[in-house]
């Protein structure tokens, strides 16, 4: 695993692909694929410790399907199903972990808000899933527990882009490389995390639970330097 994060060049995110999750951010509903980086650094392989939070921050969590990109992608046509899935090597469940007070507070002054999504431990992700384990992946079942309560349970079905049109619009403004992973949003549930509590994650495809694709993560302080001040 400690490959995975290795060769990730760049973590790419869609952001609000589930309408669900849009309305309860309040956020409005994208024309087309929106997307944002995450650093490779906030990488958290399995066993690797815990997620954690940085002092004043409201700390969210949001499980996602991530692609495993196998091979260089670039000005791909949505229209070209088979080349998109192709250039996919296989999956990794993970859990895109956000400041949200910090995203927050820079959206309402219009700065940028990479911060609230590259914090050292802000994206936990499962042991390597080989593509033959994911047979549809616009059909698989991801959840998320805290203190084995479920917070998120909802189908990639309801994604609002499919894959291909994911994959397009971002190798149509920055080449996808072997090794990135892409992030293909999260469902609806999302919601705090503090010190002590136990995120469960996992996903079903065509009804099995698939071991290699589950999470579990300890939120412990982060300490350091850092504290949480408006911008």
């Amino acid at each position: 695993m400690a490959s995975i994060k290795a060769n990730a060049r760049k973590v790419v995110c869609i952001g609000r692909n589930y309408a669900d999750h849009i309305k309860e951010l309040n956020s409005a509903r994208p024309k087309k694929p929106f997307f944002f980086l995450k650093p490779p650094s906030s990488i958290l392989p399995p066993a690797s410790g815990s997620v954690l939070r940085p002092r004043g921050v409201n700390l969210h969590h949001e499980v996602e399907l991530a692609l495993v990109i196998g091979k260089e992608l670039r000005d791909l046509d949505a229209r070209d199903e088979e080349r998109a899935m192709d250039a996919i090597d296989g999956y990794v469940l993970s859990i895109d972990m956000t400041a949200r007070n910090v995203q927050d507070d820079a959206k309402d002054k219009g700065l940028p808000w990479s911060i609230a999504k590259g914090f050292d431990t802000f994206l936990p992700i499962s042991n390597y899933i080989s593509k033959s384990r994911i047979r549809d992946p616009h059909n698989v079942e991801l959840w998320l527990s805290v203190n084995d309560r479920i917070r998120q349970n909802a189908s990639t079905q309801l994604m609002l882009f499919s894959i291909p049109r994911q994959l397009a619009d971002i190798s149509q403004s920055m080449t996808l490389e072997k090794g990135d992973l892409v992030l293909t949003g999260t469902p609806s549930g999302v919601g705090s995390v503090v010190e002590g509590d136990i995120m469960k994650a996992g996903l079903r495809s065509g009804g099995e639970e698939l071991i290699e694709g589950m999470i579990e993560a300890k939120v412990a302080e982060k300490g350091g330097l850092y504290e949480y001040q408006q911008a």
